[in-house]
């Protein structure tokens, strides 16, 4: 009986332990509780809306030094209480890494309602509304910030959403006369950017960007080094002009780099535009050569090792960023960050086995490079297609652009020999038209663009050239007359139209044969493709054998 008496209290005391411990749960819980609700309220009674400048993200942050071989910055945007505001804590702590770890999420960052949110000097903002730029885009409102802290990115947004000053305000904040610092601290006899571009057309934009900012005063800071120019005259401006910025194309930067006059150790930035692109097979070797050289001092330790990397600020932008593009970033790129319209989360969170992004190879890769492309269209874009004979397709051409009333329309074919039938057809019938392609020379090319920019062009044909970089947003109508080789050179070529939030046209002329190709496309874009004729001077969309004038 004692036995069995003394078994009763151990379970009873057991009994009790277990409930004294829920008790404790359920107290921790309920002051968790309390405590999330009354910060809740306490924002809640805050005097104003979470802004860029409410955060205080400016570029006053700790920089990531090139020098320290295994350390790495970790901050965190963490709410403080302070004054009924929510700010951004910045208390960056360093650590050894002693295994590679995944990086912390970074928060989304919230639009800005003006470029002074972003933490730029006030020289950079002045050039800024004297150029007419007032209201940062969303990708501009999340890249600026990440950049100007130290951050390695890659930059993913639509074509026509301003990824160009995404990058570039983040650099010119830190070097050049614009940066606001003292001169003394300039180092002119060294490059300090280098931005590469896959063509000389979207090469020679990114120099007029740098030279509108900088100013007339200021443009031998920005050098371009494009194919096609005269290399002797390139040279002897790197060596009388020491500019801080080059831009030019893979093969006649690597040119220049191997006779030894283009000096890129000492470059603290490093941007790739249309990185997609430059991936190609035909930028291997090039690319390869600048990826060693640029940002990388004599006498350095093994290659690929993280205290290189951080030599340099490596910055990858796109409109599209396949698999292969993630692969890149991780291996040229300290601890990159993915940066988005709407976010900004590193890149090691992105799983290899995310639907969107494939290891597996040929088809699987494509998909996924398909599946990101719809990201990279603008949003206010209408796809429309056409069937027409080969003989009658410049016809259909001519009465879309009358039909739609476009002012400014880029006609694309897949090859040049072609271009000038279809201007001397389209002139024959009193459009204002030019053919451009990479057969032209460097004055024939600005010659035509100017031209069309300025309005005197109504019609630009044109190859797969023009289908990157060439950034015209008064342009209001694609017309694809003969069918892109993929749904991503689809992409590529209908951003041309509709940038800037502005609304655009593309429309798809094809031959009957030709109609699963289209469906094909439309199918892997997810985007509706309707079906149109031109009649009586309009465009006509049939839906369910219904014509719908529009």
């Amino acid at each position: 009986m004692a036995a069995a008496s003394v078994s009763t209290r151990f379970l009873v005391l057991l009994q009790d332990f277990s409930a004294f411990r829920k008790i404790s749960s359920w107290r921790s819980a309920a002051t968790n509780y309390h405590r999330q609700s009354r910060l809740l309220c306490h924002v809640a009674k805050g005097d104003g809306s979470l802004t860029l400048a409410s955060l205080e993200l400016g570029n006053n942050s700790p920089r990531r030094s090139g020098k320290s071989k295994a350390t790495k910055l970790e901050g965190s945007f963490v709410p403080e209480m302070s004054q009924g505001k929510v700010r951004a804590a910045t208390n960056y702590k360093v650590k050894v890494v002693k295994e590679k770890k995944p990086a912390e999420i970074v928060s989304p960052l919230f639009s800005a309602k003006s470029f002074e949110e972003l933490g730029l000097p006030d020289s950079l903002l002045d050039s800024l509304e004297r150029e007419g730029f007032s209201v940062p885009t969303d990708v501009q409102s999340a890249a600026v910030p990440a950049i100007i802290k130290g951050h390695d990115a890659v930059i993913q947004s639509y074509t026509g959403s301003g990824k160009t000053l995404a990058y570039l305000l983040p650099i010119l904040s830190e070097i050049g006369p614009l940066s606001g610092k003292a001169k003394s601290s300039e180092k002119r006899a060294e490059i300090q950017a280098m931005i590469v571009a896959p063509s000389r057309e979207l090469g020679m934009q990114i120099v007029r960007e740098v030279e509108k900012l900088l100013g007339p005063d200021h443009r031998r800071m920005v050098q371009q080094l494009v194919g096609g120019a005269n290399r002797m005259r390139q040279e002897e401006a790197l060596k009388k002009n020491k500019p801080a910025i080059v831009v030019g194309t893979p093969g006649r930067i690597a040119e220049i780099s191997k006779s030894g006059r283009l000096h890129t150790h000492g470059c603290r930035f490093l941007v790739l535009d249309e990185v997609d692109e430059l991936l190609s097979f035909n930028f291997r070797e090039d690319i390869h050569r600048i990826i060693e050289h640029v940002g990388r001092r004599a006498g350095a330790g093994p290659k690929g090792e993280v205290d290189e990397r951080a030599n340099r600020q490596t910055i990858l932008v796109s409109a599209t960023v396949p698999f292969s593009v993630i692969r890149a970033a991780k291996s040229w790129s300290h601890e990159p960050v993915l940066v988005q319209a709407n976010k900004t989360t590193p890149l090691d969170t992105v799983q290899p086995t995310a639907p969107a992004i494939s290891l597996t190879p040929t088809t699987s890769e494509a998909n996924g490079q398909i599946q990101t492309t719809i990201q990279s269209l603008p949003p206010a874009l209408k796809h429309f297609y056409c069937i027409s004979k080969h003989q009658h397709k410049v016809d259909a051409l001519r009465r879309c652009v009358h039909a739609l009333d476009a002012q400014s329309v880029i006609a694309f074919m897949n090859h040049s020999k072609q271009l000038k039938d279809v201007v001397y057809k389209l002139e024959a019938r009193g459009m204002t038209c030019a053919e451009l392609h990479g057969d032209l020379g460097k004055l024939g090319r600005s010659t035509v663009l100017k031209k069309f920019k300025n309005g005197e062009v109504r019609v630009l044909v044109t190859n797969e050239l023009s289908a990157r970089g060439l950034d015209v947003a008064e342009c209001d109508l694609v017309v694809n007359l003969e069918l892109p080789t993929d749904a991503v050179h689809y992409a590529h070529r209908a951003g041309r139209t509709g940038r800037l939030g502005r609304k655009g046209t593309v429309v798809t002329v094809c031959e009957e044969s030709q109609v699963f190709i289209v469906k094909k496309m439309e199918k892997q874009l997810g985007l509706p493709f309707e079906y149109c004729e031109f009649v009586d001077g309009e465009l006509v969309v049939t839906e369910e054998d219904k014509a719908i004038i529009r």
